[in-house]
């Protein structure tokens, strides 16, 4: 039976906010999005602050650890524009690992993954500011299982290419299709369970 209080929502997180409520620091808050939040909302896991896009919001505790924490891999996605063009050789190298520093001193292979040259990006998220096309640059579709700390800008800057934009657009079945940047969209409980491919065993 699904949990009658707990609380479940999607953000269209906008670029230059951190995924949190509370900061000692002055920074731009999700609190100061123009939503009345339940009490006991936090995000499940977080975008950097220059990153944007699709996070989750919710009041249940534990999905955190069901989501990023246990064994099962969940699939995100990401669109992500960088300079200049890349080339065939750097793609392959995306698809097949690249060594990115994971702390002071110690590197990770990143293992092999699903990367396409986007022609069209606004299929998939569809406020592009013409103002971040200046030069030449390319839009990446990445499908990764994992998400090590700034992996993605990583893994960009391990094949010589500066990120300019990160979006996440979906984690598993959720997306931000729809959502404006700033926007949230409150979902139910059993369809945030059922497209995040989880078993509701938490409550």
């Amino acid at each position: 039976m699904g949990s009658l209080t707990n609380k479940y929502f999607l953000l269209n997180k906008p670029v230059n906010m951190v995924s949190q409520f509370v900061s000692p620091h002055k920074v731009p808050l999700l609190a100061d999005l123009n939503y009345q939040f339940p009490k006991d909302i936090h995000a499940i896991g977080r975008l950097d602050s220059n990153s944007e896009g699709l996070l989750l919001l919710t009041t249940n505790k534990n999905i955190t650890r069901l989501l990023f924490s246990s064994k099962q891999p969940h699939k995100r996605v990401y669109l992500v524009q960088v300079n200049k063009a890349v080339s065939e050789e750097n793609l392959f190298r995306l698809r097949n690992g690249v060594s990115i520093k994971v702390k002071e001193g110690q590197y990770y292979i990143t293992p092999a993954c699903d990367v396409q040259i986007c022609k069209d990006p606004s299929t998939f998220f569809s406020i592009i500011p013409t103002g971040n096309y200046y030069g030449v640059h390319t839009w990446l579709l990445i499908t990764l299982y994992e998400g090590k700390f700034r992996q993605v800008r990583k893994m960009m800057y391990a094949i010589n290419h500066r990120c300019k934009r990160l979006i996440r657009i979906s984690i598993e079945d959720l997306n931000v299709k729809g959502i404006l940047p700033g926007e949230i969209k409150e979902i139910s409980e059993d369809e945030f369970f059922s497209k995040l491919h989880l078993e509701n065993d938490c409550n």
